[in-house]
């Protein structure tokens, strides 16, 4: 079963069981990848839907950040639930450890020795660890290692 798939079957379970906010959020998730679809012409691929899961927890943990910080809690655990709810469809998160081990292979592979070969190792690195790493992580874990 496709992500898109799932995203309409869990709305109709979420209809069914009239959890509201599970409806809403799989609704704003879906009405993003049906914009994507309208822009492409075509239905979108796992991939491409992956792309939108990521950036919709990315968005929601930048404005769960900045909510902290304005003290606003009633706003934070409304976040906090959309993005479990959004992580439901992503595969399993990678560790620090496991990116660690990715990064020095691809080190390994396209012969990067310093910072200014940053590019074109991300460029390598990301496809690899697409939706299962964030970006933040594996940037810093980077720079770690081509010090």
């Amino acid at each position: 079963m496709s992500l898109s798939e799932r995203l309409n079957e869990n709305m109709k379970q979420a209809m069914r069981d009239k959890d509201k906010f599970k409806l809403s959020t799989i609704r704003m998730v879906r009405s993003t990848v049906k914009n994507l679809e309208i822009d492409l012409k075509r239905d979108a691929n796992d991939e491409e839907v992956l792309d939108i899961l990521s950036r919709e927890i990315k968005q929601r943990k930048d404005a769960l950040q900045e909510f902290e910080k304005a003290g606003r809690d009633d706003l934070t655990s409304n976040l906090r639930a959309e993005i479990e709810i959004i992580s439901e469809y992503l595969p399993a998160q990678l560790s620090e450890e496991e990116i660690k081990v990715i990064v020095q292979q691809t080190i390994l592979e396209t012969g990067a020795s310093s910072k200014a070969d940053m590019g074109k190792l991300m460029s390598a690195l990301m496809p690899k660890v697409k939706g299962r790493a964030d970006g933040k992580v594996v940037n810093q874990t980077v720079q770690q290692l081509l010090q």
